[in-house]
């Protein structure tokens, strides 16, 4: 693994709190993330909870790995809700690591750690499989180039278990998101669906390895067994939102 990037290579977040909520933020526009102070796994954002509908592909995954740790919003969420799931986080920007504790962010364990390095570099070196990959990671001037970039998309296939999940946030008017779900749809042979997150400029990219016209998606509208009330009631309307988007797959 290479070295670490020295510390002040990277810019240092603002956290600005009120009396019911903590916020991440990197300048007074863009807010990286939020989290309530009461609920402190509730997912605060409609896209995190979109990105959640990846458990309509796989509803018990083993292994997660995300990119990006931000405010540990889909780290903590996945870590109280999915309890017999190892989940990996790379994060590059030691800044956002130092934050983890005000955030609520669990320390390392035996199912759950963060690491800090470039994840494309993580990507490319790991011999590790995954059934789920949750690319969320922005910095100050957007999605770093070599987390969208083909190789990158080539690298999520190659970390997937056969009927594993890349999911991606995007922003729904970059001049680049044709060119970002372009790259996602050639590493994964058109396996792919784009849903818009409602009121946000969000949209979330689904895509399959392995998958055929003979792979059958379900859809329940009642609660997963595994699943306790409170995480199904944050996520499953999102979990209908990308079934409907799966019954049309040639609509991005």
């Amino acid at each position: 693994m290479p070295h670490p990037t020295p510390d002040d290579d990277f810019e240092k977040p603002i956290v600005h709190e009120t009396a019911l909520s903590k916020s991440m933020v990197f300048s007074d526009i863009d807010i990286q993330s939020r989290m309530s102070v009461a609920r402190p796994d509730e997912l605060q954002f409609e896209y995190t909870r979109l990105m959640m509908g990846v458990l309509l592909f796989q509803p018990q995954p083993k292994r997660i790995l995300m990119v990006g740790l931000g405010g540990g919003s889909l780290a903590k969420f996945c870590y109280k809700h999915l309890p017999h799931t190892h989940i990996t986080v790379v994060e590059i920007n030691p800044h956002v690591i130092a934050l983890r504790q005000s955030f609520c962010i669990p320390d390392d364990d035996v199912r759950f750690q963060v690491l800090q390095m470039d994840a494309a570099d993580f990507m490319a070196q790991t011999e590790q499989s995954f059934d789920v990959v949750m690319v969320d990671g922005f910095d100050p001037q957007g999605m770093p180039e070599q987390l969208c970039s083909p190789q990158f998309y080539s690298d999520c296939r190659r970390v997937l278990t056969s009927g594993g999940v890349a999911v991606a946030n995007l922003h729904r008017f970059s001049a680049y998101r044709d060119v970002y779900v372009d790259r996602m749809e050639s590493a994964f042979d058109g396996a792919l669906w784009v849903v818009n997150a409602p009121g946000t400029t969000n949209c979330v990219v689904f895509a399959m390895h392995d998958f055929s016209k003979d792979t059958k998606i379900t859809y329940s509208k009642h609660k997963p067994a595994h699943m306790s009330d409170e995480a199904w009631a944050q996520f499953s309307p999102s979990v209908a939102r990308v079934f409907l988007a799966t019954q049309a797959p040639a609509q991005t």
